[in-house]
């Protein structure tokens, strides 16, 4: 496999670009993707096998299985940075191990139904908080340990690709598999 393809399995989507300054009309753009994250996840698995969800999307990389576990693993610590970001001034947040997390338990022998409703329910309220925000509010930012201060307006757009990122990785390789929808 060429670095090319392996890139092209890799962000099946194309890598995350920043739009600039954030508008009405990008905002509302980015809260229809948040709306629609949870279905499109859910329809991007619907129908497999046990056996299919064992199936890495790309060589090295993770199951189908844990990169459903894995978005509201990532989407709920988005949440709490953006609850965070709202309420203190500048706050310091944690990274986590996104590779480790994927590995434990819950992860590996969860039911993805489970983590599918989480996905669901989560995004329900990160929409209503999205809804809330005026757009001097997403100017707010959190102090990040490795990339500094971090304003609101690119994580949001961040997680608007997140979704259909990883929903892309699933439907590409049920594609390339033969797979049906």
């Amino acid at each position: 496999m060429t670095e090319s393809n392996l890139e092209e399995l890799k962000f099946p989507i194309g890598k995350f670009k920043y739009e600039g300054k954030l508008t009405e009309e990008l905002m509302n753009k980015y809260i229809r993707d948040y709306e629609e994250a949870p279905a499109l996840l859910r329809n991007a698995v619907e129908g497999l096998t046990e056996e299919q969800l064992n199936v890495p999307y790309r060589p090295g990389g993770w199951t189908i299985k844990q990169v459903v576990h894995h978005m509201p693993d990532s989407h709920m610590n988005s949440y709490m940075r953006f609850k965070l970001t709202l309420t203190e001034d500048k706050p310091a947040i944690k990274t986590y191990k996104e590779e480790l997390w994927a590995q434990l338990g819950d992860s590996m022998n969860t039911p993805i139904s489970v983590s599918l409703d989480l996905f669901e329910s989560l995004h329900k309220r990160f929409v209503i908080l999205l809804k809330s925000m005026k757009l001097e509010d997403f100017d707010r930012t959190y102090l990040h340990p490795v990339f500094g201060l971090v304003p609101l307006e690119s994580i949001v757009g961040l997680y608007a690709w997140h979704g259909k990122h990883h929903a892309a990785h699933i439907t590409s390789l049920r594609k390339r598999m033969g797979w049906q929808f």
